[in-house]
Parts: C-alpha cells; sequence; structure tokens
C-alpha cells in the first residue's frame, strides 16, 4: 500500500540517523512532508538531499531537543510554512551505560532525563496545540524494550523509557477526554542494528570510552528471533500508529523486539 501518510505533515526528532532516519526516509516515501530535527548537521543535509533527489518532500532543522526555545522556534516554522502539523514522532534519545546506578553521576543521569524525558514533553507541550488546530493526528513516542522491563547497567535509561511509555499513555487519555483527534501511542524496539551502539559512553568508569557492543552478537543470544532488528523495521511500525491504518489504536505499545519480552527459546550450540 502507498502514499499512506499521503498530504501530511511530520516533524520527526533525532531524524538524521539510525531509526529517526528510516523513519523520515519511509515518511517521505509514502507521501508525507517530512521536517527531520537533529543536532547532527552534517547528516541532517545529506539526508533531506537524497531525499528530494528521490522525489520526496523533506527539509531539516538543527534541533537540541531539550532546549525550549528552540521548540519555540521549530514550532512556529513549521506553522509559517505548512500551517499544520499531522504527526509527531519524538524520536531523539541517548543511551548511558555504566557497570553499578552507583557508578553514574549525577550529570549523565540528568543529561540522559533532559533527552529522553524533556525532549519528549516539551514536543508534546509545543506541538499539541499546532496539531488541534489541524483537527487531528498521531503522535509516537519512541521507548524501548528497557521500558518494559529491566536492564543492568542501563537502570537510568529504563527510568527514562519507563516514564516515556507511561507519558504516552497519559497522554493519549488526555487527548481523548479533549476530544481533539489526536492519537498517542509509544513504540519499543529490542536490539536494532543503528549507530546508537557505537555511541553509547561507558559512564563514570568508562573514562568516557564507548562501549564494545556488537548488536548482532548480542542478538544472537537474546533474542527469540536469533538476530538484531533493523531500523527499517521499526519505521514500518512508526508507519502503522502514524497512518489512518491504526484510527482506533491509541494508548497503546508497539513492541518490535523479536521475541525478546515474550520469553526465551534454547539455543543450539
Amino acid at each position: 500500500m502507498a502514499g499512506q501518510v499521503e498530504g501530511k505533515v511530520a516533524l520527526v526528532t533525532g531524524g538524521a540517523s539510525g531509526i529517526g532516519e528510516a523513519i523520515v526516509e519511509l515518511f517521505a516515501r509514502e507521501g508525507a512532508t517530512v521536517i527531520a530535527t537533529d543536532i547532527d548537521e552534517l547528516r541532517g543535509p545529506e539526508l533531506v538531499k537524497r531525499i528530494t533527489k528521490a522525489g520526496g518532500k523533506a527539509i531539516f532543522l538543527e534541533q537540541d531537543v531539550t532546549s525550549e526555545e528552540r521548540w519555540i522556534e521549530i514550532v512556529a516554522e513549521v506553522a509559517k510554512h505548512y500551517g499544520r502539523l499531522d504527526i509527531l514522532v519524538s524520536n531523539a534519545g541517548i543511551g548511558i551505560a555504566v557497570p553499578s546506578i552507583t557508578d553514574m553521576t549525577l550529570s549523565d543521569w540528568r543529561k540522559q532525563n533532559a533527552i529522553n524525558l524533556d525532549g519528549v514533553f516539551l514536543s508534546v507541550k509545543h506541538c499539541l496545540p499546532l496539531m488541534r488546530k489541524t483537527g487531528g493526528g498521531s503522535i509516537v513516542m519512541m521507548s524501548s524494550l528497557a521500558g518494559l522491563r529491566g536492564a543492568p547497567g542501563l537502570s537510568a535509561y529504563s527510568a527514562t523509557k519507563g516514564g516515556v511509555r507511561l507519558f504516552a499513555k497519559s497522554i493519549a487519555m488526555e487527548c481523548a477526554a479533549a476530544s481533539d483527534g489526536i492519537r498517542v501511542n509509544s513504540v519499543h524496539p529490542g536490539i536494532i542494528d543503528t549507530p546508537i551502539w557505537g555511541k553509547i559512553p561507558t559512564g563514570a568508569t568508562g573514562a568516557g570510552q564507548n562501549a564494545p557492543i556488537d548488536p548482532e552478537e548480542r542478538a544472537k543470544v537474546a533474542t527469540p528471533l536469533g538476530r538484531a532488528g533493523q531500523a527499517a523495521e521499526i519505521a514500518s511500525g512508526v508507519l502503522y500508529l502514524a497512518s489512518d491504518a491504526s484510527r482506533y489504536v491509541t494508548g497503546s505499545e508497539l513492541v518490535i523486539d523479536g521475541g525478546m519480552n515474550a520469553g526465551g527459546v534454547p539455543r543450539r550450540a
């Protein structure tokens, strides 16, 4: 089915790489005008160039999602140029791993909360009024499998993603009570092969070094399907929630994790 978001205007945070990049590309192929925001001022324009060359519609805006001032500017620019906003994907996030929560600095705790939780809060606070003027729409918040169950070394990350999960449900109920036509859902990826694995700092005891994590090797052991997911597979789930195909879905969790949350299977040597 083509054109699943034809004519819609979508904003995707963290849209320059990984899952965000895959979402932006898929939305554009499916007919949306996409505003991709990110702190990466190199990859963002390159992504937009690829999309426009292929006939899609997209722009890139530099954004630190923790800045309320920048959120005000972003939404004003969307309103000025497009006059509407139909889809918000709050995707920007970071992961900080530590051997133990006792090794985490307060600075890292606050940084992760600022991006993963404050950024999502600000996205809803400032985008919701414009979406309501549009007459409805879809908000998709990127949580994680770690937002559904505990993960050693990622307790702070789990705290933020668990917060996103319940924030999505609460906003879904708020929108339903307002009868504003806006649906709100969360997406929970498992082990996905994206650049984030090479960017996860090990925290205080790691002296700022990146954690040597191979997502494919980890997925072979931890995932019932025996492989890491791909960013495009998460993007397909987000497209479903953003489109009218999910018009009766709100306050729900879409888990895309290769079966990890369901249980485990024995592995042959």
